[in-house]
C-alpha cells in the first residue's frame, strides 16, 4: 500500500447538489457542494464486485488505481474541450464543473494532490461524473475503500441520471478559445508516461504558473474561503489562469 500522510476524514456529504453559486466579479472561490449519500445497495454491490473481480495487470489494487487515475488525468488534459472548460471556470459568471475538473487534473499532474482533491470534490458535487470517478481512484489508491466505494457509487448515479457525455448540454464557449490546453509535445509526453506506469508530469514552466496562483482565502485577494477551512488552506485558486498561459508551456528547452 502506498503510505499517505495522515488527514482528517472528509465530512459526509449531506446536501443536494445542483445549484452552483455565482462567482462574484469572477474572483470569489466556490463553496464545495456535497452530494447526497448514494444508495447503500449500490455501495454494497460495488464492494462485492471488488471481491469477485478478475486480477488486475498490476501487482496490487492500489497500484492499479494509481495507474488508472494518471491515465484519466492525461485524457482530461488532452480532450479538445479542456481549454474551453478552464476558461469558463475562470471567466464565466457561474462556476463550471467541467472547468473545475480540468483544473483538478492540472493540479494532480503538478503534484498538488490536496488541491486536486478539493476541486474534484467541487466538480463531482456539481455533477461531474468524471471527477467523482477520479475521487474513487484517488481514495482506492490509498486503500480508503469506504470513500472509494462512495465516490464510485456517486459516479455511477450521475451517469444514470445525466446520460452519456455527448447527450449533455454544453456551456457557452468563451470568445477566442480555439487552442488546445497543452502543447502537442506535452500531451504526448503525459500520455506516454502514463502508459509506462509513471505519474503524469508537466513542464517546469507550467509548474511555475501553478505555483504563482493565489491560494484560497489569501488576504487581499478578495476571496474569503467558502469551502472547508481544514481542506483549503493551501489550495490553489484558478482565478487568473487561462488556457493561453498553459498552452505556452512546452517541454522545448526544458529538462524533464
Amino acid at each position: 500500500m502506498i503510505p499517505r500522510p495522515p488527514a482528517e476524514a472528509p465530512a459526509a456529504p449531506a446536501t443536494t447538489p445542483g445549484a452552483v453559486p455565482p462567482a462574484e466579479g469572477g474572483t470569489a472561490p466556490p463553496h464545495i457542494p456535497r452530494p447526497e449519500r448514494a444508495h447503500a445497495e449500490r455501495i454494497a454491490a460495488l464492494r462485492l464486485a471488488r471481491l469477485t473481480a478478475a486480477p488486475t495487470h498490476l501487482p496490487s489494487e492500489h497500484e492499479q488505481a494509481a495507474f488508472e487515475l494518471g491515465l484519466v488525468v492525461a485524457l482530461v488534459l488532452g480532450t479538445p474541450d479542456a481549454a474551453r472548460g478552464l476558461d469558463l471556470l475562470v471567466n464565466a459568471r457561474r462556476i463550471q464543473p467541467e472547468g473545475a475538473e480540468v483544473f483538478a487534473a492540472l493540479l494532480y499532474a503538478t503534484g498538488r494532490e490536496e488541491g486536486a482533491e478539493f476541486w474534484w470534490r467541487f466538480a463531482a458535487g456539481s455533477g461531474s461524473g468524471t471527477a467523482a470517478y477520479c475521487l474513487h481512484l484517488y481514495h482506492l489508491r490509498y486503500g480508503e475503500t469506504d470513500d472509494a466505494d462512495y465516490w464510485r457509487a456517486w459516479s455511477d448515479q450521475l451517469a444514470d441520471a445525466l446520460g452519456p457525455p455527448g447527450a449533455r448540454p454544453r456551456g457557452p464557449t468563451p470568445p477566442g478559445v480555439d487552442r488546445p490546453l497543452l502543447p502537442d509535445d506535452v500531451r504526448r509526453d503525459v500520455l506516454s508516461r502514463c502508459h509506462r506506469g509513471l505519474a503524469p508530469q508537466l513542464p517546469p514552466a507550467l509548474v511555475e504558473v501553478i505555483d504563482r496562483l493565489p491560494r484560497q482565502g489569501d488576504p487581499g485577494h478578495g476571496d474569503a474561503d467558502h469551502g472547508d477551512p481544514d481542506r483549503s488552506g493551501d489550495v490553489p485558486s484558478p482565478w487568473g489562469l487561462t488556457s493561453g498561459a498553459t498552452s505556452a508551456c512546452s517541454w522545448d528547452g526544458a529538462q524533464g
